[in-house]
């Protein structure tokens, strides 16, 4: 199958620091050229892939101190993809709704994965105007807010098999890795650990627009001699870090459409201590792989039994759910559907046909799209 995969630009593929939407973009990408299939990647310039690459700016947005406005790049990337179109059997998304007017007359068809949050009131009639478009949810929990348009499937994100190793012995203190901001509560988090009395490490990045958050709010808190506050970490620290840790502490307080870091921790064999948010109680199993709460209360009880949980469990629930060929097997299923849709209905995309009335979800069952 000949593969368009459409990256956002702010990362390179796969991101050198923090980046889940990229770092996502790159595995299903491997996974796809690895099963065989003709995948060209349309990312920036600096990004590493075995797929064909399509440098569309320099390099990765963020890192780009030249860059003044991340959009036009975005909108220039994917005017070449549409007009490419008809090389491709498949132009899979990740850029939101940008692309959408593009996919309007093209006739080769659209998947668009959604990756953020989608409780913002102004998007659900966007995406209402797009039936053709297969939307991809990554759990379906980030779905609830838009239950009337042309759901396609839920997959869940998948990660090589060996990227992280099972360590059956961890140290004796908790992680807190990712984003410092307010809804991944880094505060919560340090206040369970300094009530528990566990060390606690914070390997988390922040960005100019929580760069007041953290001034105010967090910075006081790291004096504690109980935390150790490390900044954005590579790809070899955050192995050593989650492989290491007791538990995974996400005490979100947000709809998280997914949270990659719950299945980087448990290919660890990591436990994950989080509040029962978004994803969360979909992608964790209580007292299997996780243990899910409400309160500060509540964490700081399980921070005392996590232990208890056996890693072992933790490792394998990964290797049947979170790998990157589940992941591509499951996207493969939604291409091949939007192919029978383009044979059966050849006009289709043409005249704004629906998504067909039934469609594979992340565990693989039938059901009716939204």
């Amino acid at each position: 199958m000949r593969i368009a995969q459409v990256a956002p630009l702010y990362e390179r593929v796969p991101p050198q620091l923090y980046g889940g939407t990229e770092r996502v973009v790159s595995y299903l990408t491997e996974e796809l050229v690895r099963l065989g299939h003709d995948v060209t990647l349309f990312a920036s310039g600096d990004s590493r892939t075995q797929a064909r690459l399509e440098a569309c700016c320099p390099r990765a947005l963020r890192l780009d101190p030249d860059c003044q406005d991340p959009l036009a790049p975005h909108v220039r990337m994917l005017g070449q993809v549409y007009q490419r179109a008809r090389e491709f059997d498949i132009l899979h998304c990740h850029t939101d709704y940008l692309g959408l007017p593009l996919s309007r007359g093209t006739p080769t068809p659209t998947v668009l994965t959604l990756h953020g949050r989608l409780d913002i009131p102004d998007i659900a009639p966007l995406y209402r105007e797009y039936p053709a478009v297969a939307l991809v949810s990554i759990s379906d929990a980030q779905r609830l807010p838009l239950p009337a348009v042309n759901w396609a499937a839920t997959v869940h994100h998948g990660l090589p098999p060996d990227l992280y190793a099972f360590q059956p012995r961890p140290t004796p203190s908790l992680l807190f890795l990712g984003r410092i901001s307010p809804e991944k509560r880094p505060d919560s988090a340090i206040r369970v650990a300094c009530r528990a009395g566990v060390p606690l490490r914070i390997a988390a990045k922040v960005d100019k627009t929580d760069r007041a958050y953290f001034e105010t709010t967090i910075r006081p808190l790291l004096d504690h001699p109980l935390i150790e506050f490390l900044g954005e970490v590579d790809e070899r620290q955050k192995r050593v870090l989650l492989g290491e840790a007791l538990a995974l502490l996400f005490p979100i307080d947000w709809p998280e459409p997914f949270g990659l870091v719950m299945i980087e921790a448990l290919a660890c064999g990591t436990p994950v201590i989080a509040r029962r948010r978004g994803s969360v109680p979909e992608v964790l199993c209580e007292g299997t792989t996780g243990l899910l709460c409400e309160t500060e209360d509540d964490m700081v009880e399980a921070v005392r039994c996590v232990a208890t949980l056996e890693r072992a469990a933790c490792r394998r629930e990964f290797e049947q759910r979170f790998t990157t060929r589940v992941m591509a097997q499951q996207y493969l299923e939604v291409y091949q559907q939007c192919l029978s849709l383009r044979v059966f209905a050849p006009h289709s995309q043409d005249e704004g046909a629906s998504w067909p009335p039934t469609a594979v979800n992340g565990a693989g069952e039938q059901h009716h799209a939204g």
